[in-house]
């Protein structure tokens, strides 16, 4: 091999491998003129080699970037600026090495260039839009701790940037959510998940808990496996409270606070279904408030509504806390509860006689008594019919009002 070694510089002499290199490559002297550019420097900067040639590198470096101590050799790659024939400007990786003579006294600069305009300008727009994203953004490792974050995070936490770069996301994460944190994390960092979207309690550095939706995305390093996570963080604190409320409203009475019809089905069913694991039996009371038309009548409105809600008091004061109480109509509620035998259904039909007869109300000095009549019907069959059940204690409710007394009316 070394005897043919000069054969092979004689038939390709370096010109033409210079000028055959797909990347930009320039010869200039110590002072910085071009004395040789390659045609990839060429089509690179728009000049042809005659206007390159001779030219100080100077006239075609954008001003900020020019070396004021002028040409070095570099001690590793340069990112400069360069103006193009046509007055449009890039972005260049630039290594500079000497050409020595045969004393090791350098006699030339050999530059060799590489156009990173489009990878400059993605991280500029990566950069601006995460510094100036209205939601928080941050960079993640692997184990979770964060490496950048942006001002909206830093806001919506009370850090600083200095104090949020190297914490875990765990050290601000409340105890009974970090089990989400983690399992989203382990999903994007072994199990291949490109993103994973997460609502949690991060703690404020006041100390307040904050309502976070998290959307992480895994950015994956040289080898294919996740390198970093990328995350997005959006306060819905305010978002929650609303969806609450909204949803309270939508299954619930807005005068008494009680279940309304559609939660009294839902509930019903569950019910039914919790009978097939032996649960004893269901009870359903119907309860209907005797004499409110006389009163909205004679008082008003008003005083009917306080009456109504005093009943729902009273129903909820008769019953377990794991037991549905409902208005079901306009003076009539609901009452389910799962017991063990059918002498439990009756005590509790007992209770609630005893708590709706017991409330009353004055006005204009006139005692307004509050009664009401409560039937019930029992069944130990998940597969009952949940209309059958309403209408059967209905028919035994107005079965007892028709036995009453008159006085007791």
């Amino acid at each position: 091999m070394a005897a043919s070694e000069p054969d092979f510089a004689d038939r390709v002499p370096w010109q033409s491998v210079f000028d055959q290199a797909a990347a930009a490559m320039a010869i200039l002297d110590l002072q910085g003129v071009y004395l040789y550019v390659n045609e990839a420097m060429c089509r690179m900067l728009g000049y042809t080699c005659d206007e390159l040639c001779g030219r100080d590198y100077r006239d075609v470096t954008y001003p900020d970037d020019i070396d004021p101590e002028g040409p070095t050799e570099s001690r590793g790659l340069l990112e400069k600026r360069y103006l193009r024939a046509d007055g449009t400007v890039l972005w260049a990786l630039v290594s500079r090495t000497f050409v020595r003579d045969e004393d090791g006294e350098p006699i030339y600069f050999l530059s060799q260039i590489q156009d990173i305009t489009a990878r400059r300008e993605t991280e500029l727009l990566w950069a601006r839009s995460f510094a100036n994203a209205p939601i928080g953004m941050a960079v993640l490792d692997v184990k979770g701790n964060w490496i950048e974050v942006n001002d909206a995070l830093c806001s919506m936490l009370g850090y600083t940037r200095e104090e949020m770069v190297g914490m875990g996301f765990d050290e601000v994460t409340y105890e009974d959510d970090e089990s989400q944190g983690l399992a989203a994390l382990s999903a994007l960092m072994t199990e291949g998940l490109d993103s994973a979207t997460v609502e949690k309690r991060y703690r404020h550095k006041d100390g307040h808990p904050i309502w976070v939706l998290i959307r992480a995305t895994a950015v994956p390093g040289a080898d294919g496996r996740p390198a970093f996570v990328v995350s997005q963080y959006e306060d819905i604190g305010e978002q929650r409270l609303v969806d609450a409320h909204l949803a309270h409203l939508a299954l619930h009475d807005p005068l008494t606070g009680l279940a309304n019809r559609a939660l009294l089905a839902d509930r019903l069913d569950h019910s039914l279904q919790q009978l097939a694991s032996g649960h004893g039996v269901l009870v359903v009371l119907l309860a209907d408030l005797d004499g409110l038309k006389p009163v909205n009548d004679r008082y008003g409105h008003a005083v009917g509504d306080e009456l109504l809600i005093a009943a729902a008091r009273g129903l909820e004061g008769a019953v377990r806390a794991g037991d549905t109480v409902a208005r079901y109509g306009g003076d009539e509620f609901v009452v389910l509860s799962l017991l063990p035998d059918l002498a439990a259904a009756e005590a509790l039909q007992d209770r609630v006689v005893q708590r709706l007869n017991a409330r009353s109300t004055t006005q204009a000095g006139d005692p307004v008594d509050l009664s009401g009549s409560v039937g019930y019907a029992t069944t130990s069959d998940p597969r009952a019919s949940p209309e059958e059940l309403l209408h059967a204690a209905d028919r035994d409710m107005y079965r007892r009002k028709r036995q009453r007394r008159p006085d007791e009316r």
